[in-house]
């Protein structure tokens, strides 16, 4: 697969500040070029050379950021982390009157973009299956994230076990749709979210709770 055309340097954005002397790209520059080598071609290609060819640049630069490939890849983790992970455990620790006011928080981190990278999620994933100690560190994240969900419905008076269950369900199928390419308009998949939400928590649906996330999401658009 080939990289996207729309990968905007540094450089050639207006809304950035300048480059100065003979800096040509920023550590961001490489580290969004590696994600999206990554993402697009697989961990393999994540190469010093041929990224400072992407860009156009002396892979000399690379080393002004960079220790080496190790720590780029050791930056694309942390990125994954911070822009997958740790978005779903604070929306998970966000306050809520209900259970359905805690799901919709949930779901907000898939239905909006720029909360959740499901092309990294599942490039870091593919990765996994080679590396073991990063399939250690998808572990880890999957167990956190569990752990969020589950807490969200301890927070609302289900049981350990019950919401230990409950949240497994909840989060594969969330990761599900996104394995499988689902192919379902938004449309149609938000007309399923009360029946969703009652089969998750065994309780009639907060409408309050639903209508605002409905609301969010037509403003998003």
């Amino acid at each position: 697969m080939s990289i996207r055309s729309n990968i905007v340097l540094h450089r050639d954005d207006p809304d950035k500040d300048p480059l100065t002397g003979h800096v040509k790209v920023t550590r961001a520059d490489w580290l969004n070029m590696a994600r999206d080598v990554l993402v697009n071609e697989g961990a393999g290609e994540v190469k010093i050379l041929s990224l400072s060819r992407h860009m156009g640049v002396s892979r000399s630069s690379f080393y002004w950021y960079f220790k080496d490939r190790a720590d780029l890849q050791a930056a694309l983790l942390d990125e994954w982390e911070t822009r997958n992970t740790a978005q779903i455990v604070t929306h998970c620790e966000m306050l809520s009157n209900t259970i359905t006011h805690a799901l919709c928080n949930f779901f907000r981190c898939f239905v909006d973009i720029s909360k959740f990278d499901r092309g990294l999620d599942f490039a870091v994933r593919e990765w996994s299956r080679r590396n073991a100690s990063i399939r250690l560190r998808v572990d880890n994240a999957d167990c956190d994230r569990i752990a969020a969900v589950t807490r969200c419905f301890v927070r609302h008076g289900y049981g350990a076990g019950d919401a230990d269950a409950r949240a497994r369900i909840v989060y594969f199928m969330q990761l599900g749709y996104h394995a499988l390419e689902v192919h379902e308009d938004m449309a149609t998949r938000l007309s399923r979210l009360e029946p969703y939400i009652k089969a998750f928590t065994g309780q009639e649906p907060d409408a309050d709770a639903v209508r605002t996330l409905l609301r969010d999401l037509e403003n998003m658009d």
